[in-house]
């Protein structure tokens, strides 16, 4: 038994999921860390007002992806194996055309953002806050690109590693704003979504500088761009996105700004979770791209439920963690998040097993219309139910409409993920 583990941990790919698990979990310390010294600095409205705008840029930042991240996970790896200027090409172009159209985005809420936080959003923001908000939004947006073409490429120590230097770098800063009395929402938006990236790239380009001169070099091609299977997975994977973050966003429509705090930093502890999620799927979604049968499927949903086991242990961890905990770490102020956040993580409990049977019908079956009939179930849920429910149930409408969405949309994908596994070849 011992020996058998010893060879699953050996593997490459258990390797690379080790190390990118590694990395999360040191963005988790990094992120408990933030979330220690803010909620001593920010009382809970104003903690609402950042939980709100950034989960503003973490919508976005996801809207605008365009579907790229799905597309450049399909189709990159056969690119690197077999044809580099190819790669090379579809790297420039795919970058080229999200950030044309992201930049029309950005810059339309860059006008209308007054306008929108005065009617929905409701922070009350300062405005040279809104615009660093969505500016942000393009730099998180190169990062995420950058990142998955360092993931494709098996390069998983050097993306963690960068991660690692950005979020010390933040801390440094935020600590020095901290101990000189400095620190206000717009400043932290500025330090964590715009001079966190600008450090990330720098580390990128300067040990990827031949690769990346080369990409730049590149002719743009718009064949480059699978546009039917990108454009039906951008559409599938907002409305995940939206749903996400649609009870935070209605909380704050009908609920009182603290109660908005208490339950943005439930969300940023589970979101936090997701992470580690998140840094198994990107290791694995290479090798679903590649299998082509029954047998290949099998083993990488094995194994991938096996890596799964951590994520969902802490899900677990997280629903029985006593109030002293969460008193130590968040302090008194926020005494309803820890039962918020106890909620959260039992409702969240089935969501990385699910999600290989995500990764196998976006990257095997290739039938991103799966997923968008699932998200769109999901979205439906979280937002009718917050949006009826909130308003006399509070925040428990908010847990039990996404449990729903969960349940539902886990129960498609499943169905979906066993039809299309018939279909493949046995060897």
């Amino acid at each position: 038994m011992i020996a058998k583990l010893f060879s699953f941990l050996k593997k490459p790919t258990s390797k690379n999921v080790i190390i990118n698990t590694i990395g999360n979990y040191l963005n988790v310390f990094f992120s408990a860390f933030f979330v220690y010294l803010l909620v001593r600095i920010l009382n809970p409205a104003e903690y609402g007002v950042l939980s709100v705008l950034f989960g503003i840029t973490f919508v976005l930042a996801n809207i605008l992806d365009f579907g790229t991240s799905a597309t450049i996970y399909s189709y990159l790896p056969v690119l690197i194996e077999k044809d580099t200027q190819g790669a090379y090409r579809f790297m420039k172009s795919t970058f080229f055309f999200q950030t044309f159209f992201a930049t029309i985005v950005v810059t339309a809420l860059i006008i209308s953002f007054p306008f929108l936080d005065r009617v929905f959003f409701k922070t009350g923001a300062p405005i040279y806050t809104l615009y660093v908000t969505a500016i942000a939004v393009m730099f998180f947006i190169w990062q995420n690109f950058l990142g998955n073409c360092l993931y494709v490429a098996k390069r998983v120590l050097q993306v963690n590693l960068y991660t690692l230097y950005a979020n010390i770098i933040k801390t440094g800063i935020i600590g020095i704003l901290a101990l000189t009395g400095s620190i206000n929402v717009g400043i932290i938006i500025f330090v964590f979504g715009i001079v966190g990236p600008i450090v990330f790239y720098l580390f990128v380009y300067s040990s990827k500088k031949d690769h990346l001169n080369a990409v730049l070099s590149s002719p743009i091609s718009r064949q480059d761009l699978r546009i039917s299977y990108t454009f039906t997975y951008f559409i599938a994977s907002q409305f995940f996105n939206l749903g996400q973050r649609m009870d935070l966003f209605l909380v704050s429509y009908f609920l009182s700004k603290e109660q908005v705090g208490y339950y943005g930093l439930a969300q940023k502890i589970i979101l936090t979770i997701i992470t580690s999620v998140v840094s198994i799927t990107q290791v694995l979604s290479p090798g679903f791209a590649q299998a082509k049968t029954q047998k290949n499927v099998f083993v990488l949903l094995r194994s991938g439920f096996l890596y799964m086991l951590v994520p969902t242990a802490i899900f677990l961890l997280l629903a029985v963690t006593p109030d002293i905990v969460f008193d130590i770490v968040l302090t008194n102020k926020f005494t309803q998040t820890a039962t918020i956040s106890r909620l959260m993580g039992i409702v969240f409990i089935p969501f990385s097993f699910v999600s290989l049977f995500h990764l196998f019908l976006l990257y095997t079956a290739k039938k991103p219309l799966s997923i968008l009939y699932a998200n769109l179930l999901y979205f439906g849920t979280v937002t009718l139910g917050c949006y009826y429910f909130i308003p006399s149930h509070g925040i428990s409408a908010a847990l039990i409409s996404i449990a729903v969405g969960l349940i539902a949309a886990s129960i498609m994908l499943i169905f979906l993920s066993i039809k299309e596994y018939r279909r493949l070849p046995k060897v």
